[in-house]
């Protein structure tokens, strides 16, 4: 009775440094819907897309693999915006999966009348699944004393292999127009406040909320370069995780419309990896790629290979055309 317990227990502990501990990502603010639900509509535009995919441990195990989806939109008459992000996370040799779709609100609050200091709140509900497939594990039953043999029944017998629950996070942010593209935001927020029940044997086993931090701050150098740094630190039970660092760019150019920019940079993951990250801009798009190398603990069988990530964005920006009134003048003037 209690091997279906360790079975359990072993695949959510690997998963990451505590049990039931949330998906990360090393893209600290590039998946600004699931980093703070304050951060919806938080972008210059009217309607912003993401994408991100995480692929880690190849060297280890079964790669651990994220992908997520994103999309939020602005109600200016309102000062709201609405957005809603998908993410499907597969771990380990039992293809545990998590499927979690989250809906967001967000309201921004004008400080200053110029819009120089303005604080954004925001509230997200969301739907978690996740689901285990045993038949992918090797047990005890199946070795006939000299070799393993798949063909022997486990005689294990499971009550449940899914787990469905709800999820409840807010968040507030602070905007601080400093000058022209120069500007800081800081955010705090809470995630699985509700605390969901995510035990799949009858037993409780609640969910940890998650608290997590947030700063960004732009300052441009000159004309073309800018510096970007950054920090991102989330607790959550006894997990900690703190990812700082910075990127540079540089505007190949910004003019008549046409926007190119490059960018690059080094991000630091406490005790455990150290993260390269470039990227580009073209338009409207912006795409970055990373690879995280290990330093932790796990070198011996990481070799310090840790994971690579990629994530997109695309902003849409509608365009009103002025609306102009012509007057004709008499014919006596």
């Amino acid at each position: 009775m209690h091997f279906r317990y360790y079975v359990l227990f072993f695949i959510l502990c690997f998963r990451g440094l505590s049990f039931g501990q949330d998906i990360h990502f090393s893209h600290v603010n590039r998946q600004p819907l699931y980093q703070n639900p304050a951060n919806t509509g938080l972008f210059k535009g009217d309607i912003r897309l993401t994408a991100n995919y995480k692929d880690q441990w190849r060297s280890v195990t079964v790669p651990f693999t994220t992908i997520a989806i994103a999309g939020d939109v602005k109600w200016k008459p309102k000062g709201m915006a609405f957005g809603a992000f998908l993410f499907y996370d597969k771990v380990g040799d039992g293809k545990f999966k998590t499927i979690e779709f989250i809906t967001s609100a967000a309201k921004i609050f004008k400080l200053t009348s110029d819009s120089t200091h303005s604080i954004s709140a925001g509230l997200q509900f969301g739907m978690n699944y996740r689901q285990v497939d045993y038949n992918q594990f090797y047990y005890g039953e199946q070795f006939d004393g000299l070799v393993f043999n798949p063909n022997f029944g486990d005689k294990e017998t499971f009550n449940n292999d899914r787990k469905f629950n709800l999820n409840v996070g807010v968040g507030a942010s602070y905007q601080w127009r400093i000058r022209n593209k120069e500007q800081l935001t800081v955010g705090l927020s809470g995630h699985n406040l509700n605390r969901p029940n995510q035990g799949f044997f009858g037993t409780k086993i609640q969910r940890d909320p998650r608290m997590s931090l947030f700063a960004s701050y732009e300052r441009p150098l000159n004309q073309e370069l800018s510096l970007l740094p950054g920090l991102s630190f989330n607790l959550q039970g006894t997990y900690r995780e703190l990812v700082l660092g910075t990127q540079v760019r540089y505007t190949l150019i910004e003019k008549l419309g046409t926007y190119r920019a490059v960018d690059a940079g080094i991000w630091f993951r406490s005790k455990d990896a150290v993260i390269v990250r470039v990227g580009l801009a073209m338009q409207n798009w912006s795409v970055a790629l990373s690879y995280d190398t290990n330093i932790s603990k796990l070198i011996p069988a990481s070799s310090l290979r840790g994971g690579l990530e990629l994530s997109a964005h695309y902003i849409i920006t509608r365009f009103k055309p002025k609306k102009i009134t012509h007057r004709v003048c008499p014919d006596y003037i």
